[in-house]
């Protein structure tokens, strides 16, 4: 049928076309009398998809594309809504009148009412059809009233209560976190209606929150028991026969540092100061390919969930943990193949040459970022402050007794891990050094340094956050970072002048119109991006965000210049990447969690054991490949990159629930139409909104980005302090609010 629709429509396309009718196209398309039926049902398809219409004397022409348009809907709790057009980066408002009924997340086609042009804002579209429903199932609480139910979605954007008629609330009581399926969806005013198929828990059940999270976005969480299988048929005693015609690096001092908690250790480093003054650096990745054997149970698989998933409390593996736990995991003391990229990097940062080899290791020792962070600053030490440090202990005065009990408990065990790490001092000394070096390097390029504070939320043994503060960061963090920059540009860079089947990790440049809106912003502070319209560098923004380190302002101008940056995509095709100023990137260091990093080793590992002379047909089906998992991949870390965000959310309003009526000082990091969001130091966010500014009329200016009483002439800007009292937290639908103190 696509190529009839497709023949109609180059017919149509033609500049001598004129209208005709159906029979007319017939007979000029050569359609025989026994196809006419279904030619006829192409038309009217055509014609239902808004593609083709017809006039009143029954004659088709095509419809002008810029005015009926497909997209996704995104709708808004107040019940207007915008949608989304791909590859533009301006949104179609949508009246509430104008929704036809149409949920968040729904593809939708539209028709164009008003140009920005023509009516000086936005540009105004109506819904006229709905293409396809996003959701056929939804999460939310079931509320009981007796004969009827209905269930609130967690998803306050959906639109509309779902109605439960008696027979089909299940085994679902009051306040019930459910899973609701939808039977009939809304119209003519009327709410959706369905039946609920799964109860997750009450709603202050522990975990209940994440499972919601779970089935909301339908996240693959357990693995079928043939790809289990697969997984443990791989044995540790089966490596020595895989050992053969690798480059065997056992008897190197090679290290993993990760988190404390981390599990899957994909990623492990050495260095070495060579005799000429460069230094050699080794980063071996698990040879995950090795045992993901392209087709099998396991490859398809992971092709599905494209990356692993953190939930704070969980994790949603790519890969069994069988595997990625296991015989995939760089342990300690324990044989494990590697992909080794091994590097020679010159006093200024630079590769001056490098090699990728098939590789056995074994790490010398596994190190947590603390570790590591402990043993640097006390090899930095000067011999007065080490002596200081080893008599701590005795030394120490604390009226707190378990203040007291902590430090020398923590005093202990830095001088166990000094005295076994001793050893290994130079080995970190010389990281330490070359990591120094290669960052530098990338500050004169422009890399761009954003100085944002993840989030580190404490949870208790049920799963309840207790604690939401920044993640505190140590140079062991940067340490790994920019090892792995520079091996997957390295990669990156070789198996580009191979004109090799690859995924590349694609960051280009932020659009013309949002650097001018922020340049806007930025005026107010006495800051500019320079450069040209048509050349805009990294360096440019890496100038601003060098200016502002330390000041009052630091915070919020580094998340205005991360919303005006692109987001970085996964590609086929190389076209640099703008945040880390580099013109050869790709994802090589984390086949474990990330799927274009398995497949590059893949194709790394057909080149090696090909002797890089791969035949056509091979090439031309990893070209496909490549096209293809790199859409997949992108789409999939979309989903996860929303579910992380949206766990987060969640822990953090439950931990602001409690602090309803409490005081505390924060800092003004967006100012809207609708009030003004304040983040606080420990990195929790809430909104104030005009009613809880104070007793007066705010007026917002929108290129400002500022609000002014109209009385008091009170103003609020980005970056100001404020003190704020909490006065609300609902973790279903990760809302706080604040009011002005």
């Amino acid at each position: 049928m696509e190529d009839k629709e497709k023949l109609i429509l180059d017919f149509m396309s033609e500049e001598s076309y004129v209208p005709m009718k159906a029979k007319e196209i017939a007979s000029i398309l050569c359609v025989p009398k026994t196809e006419y039926s279904s030619f006829s049902e192409v038309l009217k398809k055509l014609e239902e998809e808004y593609k083709i219409q017809k006039n009143r004397k029954s004659k088709y022409s095509l419809i002008d594309s810029n005015r009926y348009i497909t997209g996704v809907f995104r709708a808004n709790e107040k019940g207007f809504g915008f949608v989304k057009i791909q590859g533009r980066e301006e949104e179609i408002y949508i009246s509430k009148n104008h929704t036809k009924n149409a949920l968040n997340g729904d593809t939708v086609l539209i028709e164009i009412l008003e140009s920005e042009k023509e009516s000086g804002h936005s540009i105004e579209g109506r819904i006229i059809k709905i293409l396809t429903r996003d959701k056929d199932t939804v999460v939310g609480v079931f509320v009981n009233s007796r004969n009827y139910g209905f269930v609130v979605p967690d998803d306050r954007r959906l639109g509309t209560d779902i109605f439960i008629s008696k027979k089909n609330f299940g085994k679902a009581r009051n306040d019930s976190k459910v899973l609701v399926k939808i039977t009939k969806y809304p119209e003519n005013g009327k709410n959706a209606e369905g039946k609920i198929i799964e109860v997750l828990g009450n709603i202050n059940e522990a975990g209940v929150d994440m499972l919601s999270l779970i089935k909301d976005y339908k996240l693959p969480y357990e693995f079928q028991e043939a790809v289990i299988e697969e997984a443990k048929s791989y044995k540790e005693e089966d490596i020595e026969e895989d050992i053969k015609g690798r480059l065997d690096l056992r008897d190197k001092e090679i290290f993993t540092i990760d988190g404390e908690d981390a599990k899957d250790l994909d990623d492990a480093v050495n260095v070495k100061k060579l005799e000429n003054g460069n230094y050699e650096l080794g980063v071996h990745i698990a040879d995950v390919s090795h045992y993901v054997k392209e087709g099998s149970k396991l490859d398809k698989e992971a092709i599905i969930r494209g990356t692993s998933i953190y939930m704070l409390d969980r994790v949603i593996p790519m890969l069994p943990r069988e595997l990625s736990n296991g015989i995939c995991s760089l342990n300690q003391k324990k044989d494990r193949l590697t992909l080794s990229v091994i590097m020679e990097i010159n006093k200024e940062g630079q590769v001056v040459s490098s090699e990728i080899k098939k590789s056995v290791i074994k790490v010398t020792r596994r190190m947590s970022y603390n570790e590591i962070a402990t043993i640097l600053k006390y090899v930095n030490n000067d011999k007065e402050e080490k002596e200081s440090a080893n008599n701590e202990k005795s030394k120490e005065k604390i009226e707190n007794a378990n203040e007291a009990k902590e430090k020398i408990s923590k005093l202990e065990k830095d001088l166990k891990l000094l005295k076994e790490c001793k050893p290994y001092f130079e080995h970190f000394k010389q990281m330490e050094e070359l990591a120094k070096i290669l960052k530098q390097r990338r500050e004169k390029q422009g890399s761009l340094n954003l100085d944002i504070p993840e989030t580190k939320i404490v949870l208790d043994k049920d799963g309840f956050a207790i604690d939401v503060k920044k993640y505190e960061l140590t140079f062991a963090n940067e340490i790994i970072e920019q090892f792995m920059l520079t091996a997957n540009e390295t990669v990156a860079e070789t198996f580009y002048w191979l004109e090799a089947p690859f995924i590349y990790r694609v960051h280009e440049e932020p659009d013309e119109d949002k650097i001018l809106e922020l340049n806007k912003f930025l005026y107010n502070f006495g800051y500019k991006i320079k450069g040209s319209k048509e050349n805009i560098h990294p360096k440019a923004f890496a100038e601003v965000l060098e200016d502002i380190k330390g000041k009052e302002e630091e915070r919020v101008i580094s998340t205005l210049i991360l919303r005006t940056l692109k987001v970085a995509r996964y590609e086929s095709e190389n076209k640099g990447h703008f945040g880390i100023a580099s013109k050869y990137y790709c994802h090589f260091t984390s086949p474990i969690r990330r799927y274009p990093d398995l497949f590059i080793h893949r194709v790394i590992s057909k080149y090696l054991s090909d002797n890089y002379n791969v035949s056509e047909e091979t090439l031309e089906k990893y070209n496909e490949q490549a096209t293809g998992y790199a859409n997949q991949s992108s789409e999939r870390e979309k989903v996860a990159q929303k579910v992380e965000r949206d766990s987060i959310d969640i822990k953090k309003a439950e931990f602001m629930q409690d602090k309803i009526g409490e005081e505390f000082e924060g800092i003004v990091s967006s100012i809207t139409s609708f009030g003004m969001f304040v983040e606080l130091e420990s990195t929790v966010e809430g909104l104030i909104r005009f009613e809880n500014l104070g007793d007066e009329y705010f007026i917002y200016d929108e290129n400002r980005k500022t609000l002014t009483g109209e009385k008091t002439k009170k103003a609020y800007k980005i970056g100001d302090k404020v003190k704020i009292r909490v006065i609300h937290a609902d973790k279903i639908t990760r809302q706080i609010d604040f009011e002005i103190v």
